[in-house]
């Protein structure tokens, strides 16, 4: 079987980790796969089931709890669940390719935890907590509340960064993106 590596990519919501991800992607040299995630939240805009997550409901992600079924999870917020499918991975590596995961910060370092030798953590840090605060009301996705709540978690997922392989900053989208690539090049190459 393949001997495939993870490659976790953890940030505040809004600091751009997902488009990063995306970009990454898109880089045949690469050879990822993106590992997509359970969660029991609603669908926000145009995402699908499957493709952006896995949705499911409450009850049924708490089965999939007992039952064992998740790399690592966590309650991010109240009812809320987040979480990898240990059959997601398997499903990436019998593919023949390395697993890219967009994941919260602690999910991150869960599963650098479990396999230290085998993942790259990277850490996306926003310019500032006002510029966070910028995007979350771009995207016009949350109310003022949910977006209240989001900086507020920021300012602790921050204080995380020293804990993960590598920070990259993302000021200039491309800059931060070719940086991204060099520091998961270099890593699948090692």
């Amino acid at each position: 079987m393949f001997d495939g590596k993870l490659i976790v990519f953890s940030a505040p919501s809004g600091s751009g980790k997902t488009t990063i991800v995306k970009h990454l992607l898109k880089q045949k040299e690469l050879n990822l796969a993106f590992s997509i995630s359970a969660t029991s939240r609603e669908k926000r805009g145009d995402e699908v089931d499957g493709k952006d997550y896995y949705f499911l409901s409450t009850e049924a992600f708490k089965n999939h709890i007992k039952k064992g079924n998740f790399l690592e999870w966590e309650e991010v917020y109240r009812d809320n669940f987040y979480g990898t499918l240990k059959n997601e991975v398997e499903r990436i590596w019998a593919m023949g390719k390395h697993v890219i995961f967009d994941i919260d910060v602690s999910g991150g370092l869960r599963i650098k935890k479990k396999f230290p030798e085998k993942t790259l953590a990277v850490f996306v840090k926003p310019p500032s907590i006002d510029e966070l605060k910028i995007r979350l009301k771009k995207r016009k996705t949350e109310s003022e509340d949910k977006i209240n709540m989001r900086i507020s978690k920021a300012s602790a997922e921050l204080a995380t960064a020293p804990l993960f392989d590598c920070i990259v900053e993302n000021k200039i989208l491309e800059k931060a993106q070719n940086e991204a690539h060099t520091i998961v090049l270099n890593f699948i190459e090692s």
